[in-house]
Formats: C-alpha cells, sequence, structure tokens
C-alpha cells in the first residue's frame, strides 16, 4: 500500500490525506470538454482513499450531463482537488499539481486518454 500524500488548493483552505493507487504511476490527462479546459493531470486513488483534513465547507461541487462525475473545487481560490471518475465511479482523480512535493512537470509526458469519446455515450 502507498504512503498517504497530502493534497491542498492553493490557498490552504482545503487540505487531503489520499492513499494512491499505484503513486504518480497512475497519472493521466482527458481530453473530454471539462478536463481539456481544466488541464490539470490526475492520478487515482479509492473512495476509501481520500480524507478530507481541513475545508469540507469550501469544496464546491460541479457535475454536469450524466452527473455521475463530481469535480471538486476550493470555493476561495478556484484549485481543483479531486473528482470522483466518470471512467470508474469507485475511484477519485487526484489534480497530480497539488500534491505536496509534485510537479506535474517533472512526470512528462503523461498520457492523454480519450474522454471526447467516452464508453457511456454509447
Amino acid at each position: 500500500m502507498n504512503d498517504p500524500v497530502k493534497v491542498t488548493c492553493h490557498c490552504g483552505a482545503v487540505e487531503l490525506r489520499v492513499t494512491l493507487t499505484d503513486g504518480l504511476a497512475t497519472a493521466r490527462r482527458c481530453d473530454c470538454s471539462f478536463c481539456r479546459r481544466r488541464g490539470a493531470p490526475a492520478v487515482s486513488a479509492p473512495l476509501d482513499g481520500v480524507e478530507i483534513l481541513r475545508g469540507q465547507d469550501k469544496l464546491t461541487l460541479y457535475q454536469w450531463n450524466t452527473n455521475t462525475a463530481q469535480h471538486y473545487f476550493c470555493s476561495v481560490c478556484g484549485i481543483y482537488t479531486h473528482h470522483r471518475r466518470r471512467s470508474d465511479p469507485t475511484q477519485y482523480g487526484i489534480n497530480m499539481g497539488a500534491i505536496e512535493g509534485v510537479n506535474p512537470r517533472d512526470h512528462e509526458p503523461i498520457t492523454w486518454t480519450d474522454g471526447v469519446n467516452h464508453p457511456s455515450d454509447k
């Protein structure tokens, strides 16, 4: 099992303790209409691997279309921290750039997934 990592928004109002599924090995970007605008690569965590330590009241939820994906943002600074995945609702995607000590640039190239042609849309 991976050691928990600290995930924070930019202003520090939101802090999570996250146990990742397979460290940073699951890093990927998605090109769906939302993710390509957001631009942040995400890594995987099981639903029970995410604990909100601070700022539950500062998290804002954004959903659209099928309402399966649940995207969470800090209402103070606007940083995306995590989302419940549409591709696998038993997982969270964690903003790789919000993990303490991690710079996504150091892990390029990061794989892209085809969110435009999502299997749930067929």
